[in-house]
């Protein structure tokens, strides 16, 4: 079956959170529905029931003081667009729990450190940590923009769906191994992350349901729509500039 070529202005139902006029798909589960608001870049706020989930906020990308409060925030590497401990303060609350990265933990006071492989049960979510690193992409010789076992992708569970949001990362072994995923969030930001041969290899390897490339800067999404044609992965494109 050809790749289901959504574009970035179908909305599939009404967003749970548009004050800031920020895209919404929203995601059927057995536990609700789960909206998925597109801040930008890295970014993302996940509503499940009552509870609010950003990822990576910056506020480069958002008023956070006009945004709902997190319950959980999720911060994949210490990299300034991905870490803004302004953002977080602004957007955090009483009991708000801050999960992140080894090398995170040490600007955020109170938070919760993920190393690649724990899983943790956090206000009712499944947290699965993913590593997050290249393996070609080099700040220079054999300096990695994002060496290996520090970055944090994450599966998070809402229902019987499982969400894979990558971080900064490449088509790495790890990422192929993952089962089971409705909706994935690849990076596709060049020279930092992959490029779109990479991202349709992991996604190939993986198969999610649904995938969404983020964090793609000046990339030409076209390129993994053609790629990703004639498999059953729907590839939705959203402003995730």
């Amino acid at each position: 079956m050809a790749t289901k070529m959504i574009l970035s202005l179908v909305l599939l139902a009404l967003p749970a959170f548009a004050g800031e006029g920020f895209e919404t798909d929203v995601i059927k589960t057995s536990g609700g529905d789960l909206h998925i608001t597109f801040i930008g870049h890295g970014t993302l706020m996940f509503s499940f029931g009552e509870k609010v989930v950003h990822i990576d906020p910056w506020s480069k990308l958002a008023d956070y003081s006009k945004m709902p409060k997190a319950d959980l925030i999720l911060i994949t590497h210490e990299h300034a667009d991905h870490l803004d401990p302004g953002a977080i303060q602004t957007i955090r609350k009483e009991g708000t729990e801050v999960v992140v990265n080894k090398t995170s933990a040490g600007r955020l006071r109170g938070s919760r450190v993920m190393k690649n492989g724990e899983v943790k049960n956090i206000l009712g979510i499944k947290i699965e940590a993913v590593p997050a690193y290249n393996i070609v992409h080099m700040r220079s010789e054999g300096q990695p923009f994002h060496p290996k076992g520090n970055g944090n992708g994450y599966v998070l569970t809402f229902g019987d769906k499982r969400i894979y949001v990558a971080g900064d990362t490449e088509n790495i072994t790890e990422i192929k191994r993952l089962t089971d995923i409705h909706c994935a969030f690849l990076p596709m930001n060049l020279p930092y992350t992959m490029t779109p041969e990479m991202v349709a290899d992991a996604a190939v390897g993986f198969k999610p349901k649904i995938l969404y490339p983020y964090h793609f800067g000046e990339t030409d999404t076209s390129r993994i729509l053609e790629l990703l044609n004639d498999t059953e992965i729907e590839v939705r494109i959203r402003k995730m500039r």
